[in-house]
């Protein structure tokens, strides 16, 4: 897809950064966040990946998760998420966070923003879900109950995110830079994650626990 306008989105790019979590106006907790790209399906708004997120503070080790992508792109996916316990005012409160958002919020407003041509923007949004843990359990430290708000420049590759959970801190920023750009996903070496997603509905606990 030429339209698409970005050589930062394939199976194989990285990108590190940080998660923080606010207390008021003042950060309370930061940790380190690297992403890797496992697929992704332009055609389709699909993407999924990896994520490790290290020093968090109630974890006894770094945290993997594999997540799932949607990208908004009025075919597929749209501004109302429709799901996660997020409602119409939940998605405009946190689309609103990202400056690059505001031009669209009145078409949004009006019609869920369906008939904009997202194509020519210098931003792409996702919504990025975390789907299961992949190195410890469930009690590790940190929830994946909700997702992330996306906001991907096109020419440079950062990421900006803003988590919601109703159960969790509000607004949650992740932020990322690309690292790496290599053309292969990341395997690790007794199984892919394309081989992990296939088993979760059979083995929904059948996780690598920290030693």
């Amino acid at each position: 897809m030429d339209s698409f306008r970005t050589s930062f989105l394939h199976a194989g790019c990285t990108f590190t950064g940080t998660q923080n979590v606010l207390h008021g106006t003042a950060v309370e907790n930061i940790w380190t966040v690297n992403v890797v790209l496992q697929g992704c399906d332009v055609e389709n708004g699909y993407l999924c990946g990896s994520m490790e997120a290290l020093n968090v503070p109630a974890a006894d080790c770094p945290v993997l998760t594999f997540w799932e992508g949607e990208i908004i792109d009025n075919k597929h996916f749209t501004f109302l998420t429709g799901q996660w316990d997020a409602t119409r005012d939940t998605d405009l409160i946190h689309w609103s966070k990202f400056p690059s958002f505001h031009p669209l919020r009145d078409a949004v407003i009006r019609d869920g923003g369906r008939f904009l041509h997202l194509d020519d923007l210098d931003y792409i949004f996702m919504r990025w879900k975390e789907r299961f843990f992949v190195n410890v359990g469930a009690d590790c430290g940190l929830t994946i109950a909700g997702f992330y708000y996306v906001c991907f420049h096109r020419e440079t590759g950062s990421v900006e995110g803003i988590y919601y959970d109703p159960l969790s801190p509000p607004f949650q920023k992740l932020a990322l830079q690309v690292s790496t750009c290599g053309r292969h996903g990341f395997a690790f070496p007794e199984y892919s994650f394309a081989q992990r997603a296939r088993m979760i509905t059979s083995h929904p606990y059948d996780v690598l626990m920290c030693s």
